[in-house]
């Protein structure tokens, strides 16, 4: 599941649109919207959408025998 989908995902589960999402990142729903047409994001900025909705972002590579990195 690419990036731009899991933040429309964890909007509808934060009950909010992506314009507040938008608006609580600090920046406006056109700029948000062009970058969830790109799908470009930092580690940064998704640490940063995720607590815009109370929520932690994790990225991680888990390996068959349950290491984690």
């Amino acid at each position: 599941m690419d990036i731009p989908t899991k933040i429309k995902l964890a909007e509808a589960y934060a009950k909010i649109s992506e314009a507040e999402l938008a608006r609580r990142i600090g920046t406006t729903s056109q700029a948000f919207g062009q970058r969830m047409k790109t799908g470009k994001f930092s580690s940064e900025d998704l640490n940063k959408i995720a607590a815009a909705m109370g929520a932690e972002f994790v990225c991680s590579f888990i390996f068959p025998d349950g290491t984690g990195i």
